[in-house]
């Protein structure tokens, strides 16, 4: 027989699809017994699909289309036979092989769409714990400044507003014996662009102000509650607006809040 013109008719690729009857099967499997070239060509094919079901749902989709081509396209200069039956198997085999193709992008696109459902569950749950982690240290964060404020040995000082500000108002938490002292500055306006508010310890006899830090994170400090270490004596505290950076004495023009220690 010529197996060239036996390759070339489509059948072989009907016999790895599985879509021949028994006794075109049997022919076939006699064939293979016969002729290595035949038997070498129906593994080349089985291969070819092994390839290709490996690749459903590749990262690179125009590598599983080139691949389908080349397979496609190695029998595009053969004539075909000429017998009628062998024509009908031409025209099966590049039947399946579309059909083989468009099932093979079906299955493609669902799964991509499924990998993309499952890609955006993914990101919102990372968002959810994310969230939830938030919300859990914003929790915990608060509950440590409720019991540091209850602590009966924290020294509270109301700071009233003064002529730069007067609605504004402040409170300090003094805690002597751990030398921390919390600003809560809930009643202060937010600092305009390239200003922040300066924390100054005083002592009164002679007035000396000794600035204990800035409140340079209060547009993302949520409950507004700044701890700040403070090794001073102090007889009272006051706030003032400052440029960036601070200043390394008080601006009274800008004195915003002030407070003394009640003894």
């Amino acid at each position: 027989m010529n197996t060239e013109e036996y390759i070339s008719s489509g059948i072989l690729e009907l016999y790895v699809y599985g879509v021949l009857s028994d006794a075109e099967n049997k022919e076939i499997t006699d064939y293979l017994r016969q002729y290595p070239e035949i038997r070498t060509e129906v593994e080349e094919i089985e291969k070819a699909l092994i390839d290709l079901s490996g690749a459903i749902a590749p990262e690179n989709p125009e590598h599983l289309l080139q691949s389908i081509k080349e397979k496609l396209s190695k029998r595009t200069d053969v004539m075909p036979l000429s017998k009628k039956r062998t024509h009908w198997f031409v025209y099966a085999g590049w039947a399946a092989s579309v059909l083989l193709l468009i099932g093979l992008f079906f299955l493609f696109d669902k799964n991509r769409a499924l990998k993309e459902t499952l890609d955006d569950v993914r990101n919102r749950n990372i968002q959810l714990e994310i969230q939830i982690t938030e919300a859990r240290n914003n929790a915990e964060k608060t509950q440590k400044l409720l019991d540091v404020l209850r602590n009966r040995n924290i020294l509270k000082v109301p700071l009233q507003g003064q002529q730069a500000a007067p609605d504004a108002y402040a409170a300090v938490y003094w805690d002597k014996e751990k030398n921390i002292t919390y600003i809560d500055a809930k009643g202060l306006p937010a600092p305009p662009e390239g200003m922040v508010y300066q924390i100054w310890s005083l002592k009164m006899q002679p007035l000396t102000p000794t600035s204990i830090g800035l409140l340079d994170a209060y547009d993302t400090d949520e409950n507004k509650i700044f701890k700040l270490e403070n090794t001073n004596v102090s007889e009272g505290f006051g706030i003032t607006l400052e440029p960036e950076g601070g200043s390394k004495t008080p601006t009274l023009e800008r004195l915003y809040t002030l407070g003394v220690v009640q003894s």
